[in-house]
């Protein structure tokens, strides 16, 4: 590689580490001004464009099954003869493992109780609130979500391995810039990604310590504080940053792999003490709402104060981190049809993830009920304790807080590998396998901004660094509906 090649390749680099750095610095010698700026950029552009982030994501759906569904399916990530690097199931615990972080666990619980007491519509607190809030949970951590990785994941896969373009963010962009990819215009579309990573992975970072904190307070009595918080973090960088360093074949595989095994262990567990005939009807139902409901769910905007806070906000969070999931789902994924690529990354990570809220929500509601509303007493008090106080009615809870803790961090790790091993490609020009060097600089970076940010701010601080990143995210939005063009224009210049 050429002196010039480097030298481009440690501009984005030297300019995206710049940048967190004066961000963070900002963040902790000006808190209340970054706090109240970050807040006023997010909400100007959730109220204002609120619309065009939903109408956004029913563009990406219309584009990636279209696009599954025509001539192009057959076509191939990569050479017509070559095969996948992982087999089915590797290539399935990878997906879901850097596709979907600690928000699937934080959540689970949390979330349906939130809309049971408040819905968008209706009465809270009724059998139809409850269906209600289970419909939204999908919605929320449904389809939408791969649909976005998907295109991401989509174009960078085709233009990398078919088309022989470095492993950037910026080479989706070829048939409409040309050479220019490697000029001012392509790297800022890289820079922006890195930086959004960097935040989002803080951020995921912050507030799954900060559940890791609480649980321990809940379950042993440990005084959750800033120094206990930041002792997680940092024992949380140590594991994920290790397991990047030993590649995608060793470490990063393992914990994909531990991940969704102890995942489908809790809800087996969950499953079979939490109400297996209630789980079930509240499943069924559900499924079949959120089908029904697809579209209209997708754009529905009748409670606009609610959609803000709820879809806007999320389809923001995971256009945020589509930039590097794109780049790692594609990374895993060479050699598969385009049609096997996006039917199984929009399906089958979704599917799975439908059973685990069904299950998770599910047996909450049956508890609670049971209960005489402990768990959503629970909720109401810090929502951070929302799945500890699940598994508190049930049996064996000195065996499985515990393990919900190892599924907490599991969890993340999956996330936090992915996105360390992405910015050390976006960083190095595109390497496929970046140096452990630089591997290890982001694992550490990352762990070392969070810790700063909730020894001098707290989790009003991790707060600032989320919205931050979700207003990055209105850029990347108009990228990727760019990008949506760029690669139907390639592939209708593909021979077939």
């Amino acid at each position: 590689m050429s002196n010039g090649q480097d030298s481009k390749n440690r501009s984005v680099l030297y300019v995206s580490a710049t940048l967190a750095l004066l961000f963070v610095a900002f963040s902790i010698f000006l808190p209340t001004q970054m706090s109240k700026a970050a807040n006023a950029v997010l909400a100007f552009l959730t109220t204002n464009f609120g619309w065009l982030y939903l109408l956004s994501v029913f563009i990406f759906t219309l584009t990636v099954y279209s696009i599954a569904f025509s001539r192009f399916g057959k076509i191939k990530l990569g050479k017509d003869d070559e095969r996948p690097e992982f087999s089915n199931f590797q290539w399935f615990t990878m997906l879901f493992g850097g596709g979907m972080g600690i928000g699937l666990v934080f959540w689970s619980v949390a979330e349906p109780m939130i809309h049971y007491v408040s819905p968008p519509v209706g009465q809270g607190g009724t059998i139809e609130a409850m269906l209600l809030a289970m419909r939204l949970v999908f919605n929320d951590f449904g389809i939408h979500v791969w649909i976005i990785y998907t295109v991401c994941g989509l174009a960078l896969g085709y233009f990398q391995y078919r088309k022989d373009l470095p492993c950037l963010i910026s080479s989706a962009f070829y048939p409409l810039l040309g050479d220019r990819i490697y000029g001012p215009i392509g790297k800022a579309i890289d820079i922006l990604a890195v930086f959004a990573t960097i935040f989002g992975v803080s951020t995921s970072l912050g507030l799954g310590s900060s559940q890791i904190a609480n649980g321990l307070q809940y379950i042993w009595g440990i005084e959750s504080s800033p120094g206990l918080t930041a002792v997680i973090i940092a024992a949380m960088t140590a594991i994920f940053t290790l397991a990047t360093v030993s590649g995608l074949h060793k470490a990063m595989q393992a914990v994909a792999d531990a991940k969704v095994w102890l995942s489908i262990a809790f809800m087996v567990f969950l499953f079979l003490f939490g109400g297996t005939v209630f789980i079930m009807n509240i499943f069924t139902h559900t499924l079949g709402d959120y089908l029904q409901n697809f579209i209209g769910q997708s754009l529905w905007m009748g409670n606009v104060e609610w959609a803000e806070a709820w879809p806007v906000f999320y389809r923001a969070w995971y256009i945020a981190w589509a930039g590097f999931v794109g780049q790692f789902i594609a990374r895993v994924s060479r050699g598969r049809t385009i049609r096997e690529f996006i039917l199984a990354v929009t399906l089958l990570p979704a599917g799975f993830s439908f059973v685990f809220l069904a299950i998770f929500g599910g047996a909450a509601f049956n508890l609670d009920a049971l209960s005489n509303g402990a768990i959503q007493a629970a909720v109401n008090t810090d929502y951070t304790t929302a799945l500890f106080a699940t598994l508190q009615q049930l049996p064996f809870y000195a065996i499985t807080a515990p393990l919900a803790i190892v599924l907490i961090v599991a969890s993340f790790v999956g996330a936090a590998n992915s996105a360390t091993y992405v910015l050390g490609m976006l960083t190095s020009g595109g390497d496929m396998n970046p140096s452990k060097k630089l591997r290890s600089f982001w694992g550490i970076a990352q762990g070392a901004v969070t810790i700063m940010l909730i020894l001098v701010g707290g989790t009003a601080a991790i707060k600032t660094l989320q919205t931050a990143s979700i207003a990055a995210a209105f850029p990347f939005m108009l990228i990727m509906l760019v990008m949506c063009y760029s690669i139907y224009k390639a592939l209708s210049e593909e021979p077939l």
